[in-house]
């Protein structure tokens, strides 16, 4: 088949009536008999633009004045931002700051000459973090209490020697001196090790157990001195003066057992009021009359 041609043919009147403007005079000029067409927007769609674009540029004006307001309120400048600065060694703040949310630092430190508060309504928390995010030590101060975590705990003087450090097995003390000054002394619930205990001075030392046993050891002796007073030893049962290797001495310029008992079975009495020490197998001591020889077989009945 063929292509076949079709004309469209469309009469003057009707393009000229198709492209002419509403507002144009029907008697308007001749145009000779040629289709005039008209490029632009007219009528209520002009109107709607000229309205878009004056509310974008008020919209503009309206912004640029609430950011100029902005950095007048937070006082931005090149150096930062009021009194928070940027410098070559990190950001310095000056004055009174308050944080809603957590801060990461590596340090802080106050300006020269002047201490370094932190306060909080409920809890001060520092922490530190390993590089998988968990925390390996924090030290929490709260209103009631203050809480430290961590694997090892050290004190340090100003000429870095160590005061105190503790850990999951011990707790040192490296101070010269350890003292407790409460009114109930010093509460140990396992054992205390150390060179020497000594009390204030005009002061009294006392080592008590309410309930259960005290003890005393050293491989190389344990000395207890008095120097201007007397020394006691009270116990509600015995006392037992225990040498494994060696003697027991008493070395003083006088001896007194108040309480110890008399022996019996003899007759004999005391000359001018003097009695002898008698000592029974099973070690106990009794006291016999004094004779011109021993007495203390006459008086050994209680053995």
């Amino acid at each position: 088949m063929g292509h076949r041609k079709v004309v469209l043919i469309i009469p003057e009147e009707m393009v000229l009536e198709e492209y002419a403007s509403p507002t144009e005079d029907p008697a308007g000029p001749d145009t000779g008999g040629r289709c005039v067409h008209k490029i632009g927007i007219y009528g209520w769609r002009k109107s709607c633009l000229y309205l878009l674009v004056l509310f974008l540029l008020a919209t503009l004006v309206v912004n640029f004045a609430l950011t100029i307001w902005i950095f007048r309120v937070i006082r931005f400048n090149t150096e930062g931002m009021g009194l928070l600065k940027v410098t070559s060694q990190g950001v310095r703040l000056q004055g009174v700051s308050e944080f809603l949310f957590p801060i990461y630092t590596q340090e802080i430190h106050s300006s020269e000459d002047y201490p370094l508060y932190v306060h909080s309504s409920q809890n001060v928390t520092l922490g530190a973090c390993n590089g998988k995010g968990d925390v390996t030590g924090s030290l929490t101060v709260a209103p009631q209490m203050v809480k430290a975590y961590g694997q090892f705990l050290e004190f340090k003087s100003e000429k870095g020697e160590s005061i105190l450090s503790a850990d999951d097995t011990q707790m040192k003390v490296g101070a010269e001196k350890l003292r407790v000054t409460g009114p109930s002394g010093a509460l140990s619930e396992g054992s205390v090790e150390t060179p020497l205990i000594r009390a204030e001075n005009g002061e009294d030392l006392r080592l008590e157990s309410p309930t259960r046993t005290l003890s005393m050891d050293a491989p190389k002796g344990v000395h207890i001195r008095a120097v201007a007073g007397s020394t006691e030893a009270i116990s509600n049962m015995d006392i037992v003066l225990f040498a494994r290797e060696g003697m027991l001495v008493l070395d003083a310029e006088t001896v007194r057992l108040p309480k110890l008992p008399l022996g019996t079975g003899g007759k004999r009495e005391p000359t001018q009021g003097l009695y002898e020490v008698c000592v029974c197998p099973d070690g106990r001591l009794y006291a016999s009359a004094a004779g011109t020889g021993s007495t203390c077989h006459e008086n050994s009945q209680d053995c």
